[in-house]
């Protein structure tokens, strides 16, 4: 059975900083690309940041450029979401996501193209 477990949100001051977790099982970890994706109330879930499967290339959505870095250790089955220099825009319900592909497939931002889904975890930007 397939998990993704996020872990890592809470509570910060605009100007601070979270690392976020997701820890994979029941998965051959490096055959996927991992996603994150966020969901504010009221919003459709949009897509954040991807690292593809061997980590050597990432793509990021415009609003979190500069300040958000996704990483991943195969090793561990993890991949990693670090947020920079947060805003009030920036809350939301984040979740990560697996999706099955070949190394040589572009990065996917569409959230239909994943086949896993974790639980999620807030993260709450105050100002």
């Amino acid at each position: 059975q397939v998990q993704l477990v996020e872990s890592g949100g809470g509570l910060v001051q605009a100007g601070g900083s979270l690392r976020l977790s997701c820890v994979a099982s029941g998965l051959t970890f490096s055959f996927f690309s991992m996603g994150w994706f966020r969901q504010a109330p009221g919003k459709e879930r949009e897509f954040v940041a991807i690292i593809a499967r061997n980590g050597a290339s990432t793509k990021y959505a415009e609003p979190v450029k500069g300040r958000f870095t996704i990483s991943r250790d195969n090793a561990k089955k993890t991949v990693y979401l670090q947020m920079n220099s947060l805003k009030p825009e920036d809350t939301a319900v984040y979740f990560c996501a697996a999706d099955r592909t070949i190394l040589t497939a572009p990065l996917y931002t569409q959230d239909d193209e994943y086949d896993y889904w974790g639980q999620g975890t807030q993260v709450t930007v105050s100002s």
